[in-house]
């Protein structure tokens, strides 16, 4: 039997791990043409003067919320990798005690304080490194083509958001344009068909969102990732699916910051380093607590409550509008 060259072997998998790059773009490109359309049939083919401003301050921030979580890199936790020597004592070592002793060596430096169900250091065989607390090796997310973390959680919501409030916007001022279609008060112009499509799309979207942006707005409020909701954090003590609640104002501040004037625009804000989290189980240094969450709690729930009482408002105008 010949011998296949070593190139002509890893052509193929190099060409499907292209393809599927490529093919991971197709969700972001059908939302991206979505939005350019639904843009072309709002301002170009209705056309409505009075209602443009609010419509494109809507737009604006669901584009920069959007594109700020599909381009914004995943951390990588570089100073929890093993030493060398440790490392390559863990690479020859078979017996798996061994190895967690090993592990434990090393995490006796480092602000870990999650383990796995079975007790042991959590350690990450693709990336070689122990996992920092609230860290996995993750998939990305479809609709952004990005693994969402904590370098773009905070964008990833406000991206729901105002996807959602830029639905509502659409809806609440077509809805007339779309009664009059039905009842043939329309003129018979192409554009009609473009105001159908557009509240039709605009809604089915708006449903499919409204229940995952609820559903992130809850992991928010009990500062929960995903995956923690459907498992529980195991800590030295056992599994706490509270471990990393601190209270509402404080659960909500370490998603969107600690200064009120940011939450709204998807800048970074989020508190921390994504490597270390304060735990309600960890005696935490005095110097690490942050004495202006403590002073504006009540402030944060306030504004967060009132950021939110508007959107249910822009929900209700467009269903009595």
């Amino acid at each position: 039997m010949p011998n296949i060259p070593h190139g002509l072997k890893m052509a193929p998998s190099h060409a499907l791990r292209c393809c599927k790059r490529a093919l991971n773009w197709i969700p972001v490109l059908f939302i991206n043409l979505v939005v350019g359309w639904s843009y072309y049939a709002y301002v170009v083919e209705l056309c409505v003067f009075s209602y443009l401003v609010i419509f494109h301050i809507f737009l604006t921030m669901f584009i920069w919320s959007y594109w700020k979580t599909i381009w914004s890199k995943p951390a990588g936790p570089s100073k929890f990798a093993l030493p060398r020597a440790e490392k390559e004592l863990y690479e020859r070592e078979e017996r798996a005690e061994t190895q967690q002793e090993i592990l434990k060596k090393v995490a006796r430096n480092l602000p870990v304080y999650t383990r796995t169900a079975g007790r042991a250091i959590r350690y990450c065989d693709n990336c070689q490194v122990i996992k920092p607390d609230r860290c996995h090796h993750c998939s990305t997310c479809e609709m952004v083509n990005n693994c969402v973390g904590f370098s773009n959680y905070k964008y990833f919501v406000l991206f729901l958001a105002y996807a959602s409030l830029y639905c509502v916007v659409i809806c609440a001022t077509v809805i007339q344009y779309f009664i009059k279609f039905w009842t043939k008060q329309l003129p018979d112009t192409h554009a009609k068909f473009h105001i159908l499509f557009l509240f039709f799309v605009a809604a089915l979207f708006f449903i499919s969102i409204l229940s995952l942006l609820g559903y992130h707005l809850w992991l928010v409020g009990k500062n929960r990732t995903t995956i923690e909701a459907f498992r529980a954090p195991v800590f030295a003590n056992g599994p706490d699916k509270n471990g990393f609640s601190l209270g509402f104002s404080r659960n909500v501040a370490e998603v969107f910051g600690d200064q009120a004037k940011y939450w709204f625009f998807p800048v970074f804000s989020s508190l921390g380093d994504g490597h270390s989290f304060v735990t309600r189980l960890v005696h935490i240094d005095p110097e690490q607590a942050n004495s202006v969450l403590q002073q504006n709690g009540k402030r944060q729930v306030f504004l967060f409550g009132v950021f939110f009482l508007f959107f249910f408002y822009l929900l209700t105008f467009s269903f009595v509008y």
